[in-house]
């Protein structure tokens, strides 16, 4: 097992965000977290990545509790979020930004040489824009960038929160696509925040439904997919 979240609860104040969930994402699967706006998805993540505190329960990786670990202590061990809004950096180069990813990596030259062009082969699109800075780059491009970065940490579990977010319908059919290709080429295990149920469930393995921070529903995606109640809520009624 790569990661599991045991009956966490998050506070933003005395708002209690996250109430109780608990989840697995086994090695080399695709898990999605899906559910409308508010109902914790995000808040999810930046916890599992160190952003924000845990209240109660806890989270393993490879059963060690690192529910209290600082958030660069989880890239090291191998968990790599590519944020929502992306978050890259506007004024530093598309190169520059993806060199951040391998700040905590400790290895030879030779190896994060190789990531880079790993990186590069899934985005060729980066590789033209080498040296452009980060925020002349489209929504898309910078998708990618947010991505690309992430995976210089070389992680084992890769965090996307909502990768989908303001891109035009063909960037987002590619940004899926290059996602199951990292999952089956790399085997990095991926949990996936997405609005777009559709796109996300088409691509995982499991899922989890999150209404108002609790999980309410969890099955294999393709079971999802077909669940007259999720489509109804998450698909629009009717979607085919």
């Amino acid at each position: 097992m790569s990661l599991e979240v045991n009956d966490l609860r998050v506070q933003y104040g005395k708002i209690e965000a996250i109430k109780g969930i608990s989840f697995k994402v086994d090695k080399g699967e695709i898990v999605t977290l899906i559910g409308a706006n508010g109902a914790g998805k995000t808040t999810t993540l930046k916890t599992i990545s160190g952003l924000r505190a845990v209240a109660s329960g806890n989270i393993l990786f490879h059963g060690q509790d690192i529910s209290k670990f600082p958030a660069h202590e989880r890239v090291i061990l191998g968990i790599s979020q590519a944020p929502e809004g992306r978050g890259i950096f506007p004024g530093m180069t598309v190169l520059e930004n993806l060199e951040i990813g391998k700040y905590f990596r400790k290895d030879r030259k030779a190896e994060l040489d190789e990531d880079l062009e790993k990186v590069y082969h899934f985005f060729p699109r980066l590789k033209e824009r080498t040296s452009q800075a980060g925020g002349t780059l489209s929504g898309g491009e910078q998708q990618m960038l947010a991505i690309g970065r992430a995976l210089m940490a070389r992680p084992e579990v890769l965090l996307l929160d909502e990768p989908s977010m303001g891109l035009a319908p063909m960037m987002i059919q590619n940004i899926f696509r290059i996602i199951t290709e990292i999952n089956t080429t790399l085997g990095t295990t991926i949990l996936l925040v997405e609005q777009n149920a559709q796109q996300a469930l088409q691509r995982a393995d499991r899922a989890y439904v999150l209404e108002t921070g609790k999980v309410v529903k969890t099955a294999k995606a393709s079971d999802l997919l077909n669940d007259p109640a999720v489509r109804e809520a998450y698909l629009g009624t009717g979607a085919h």
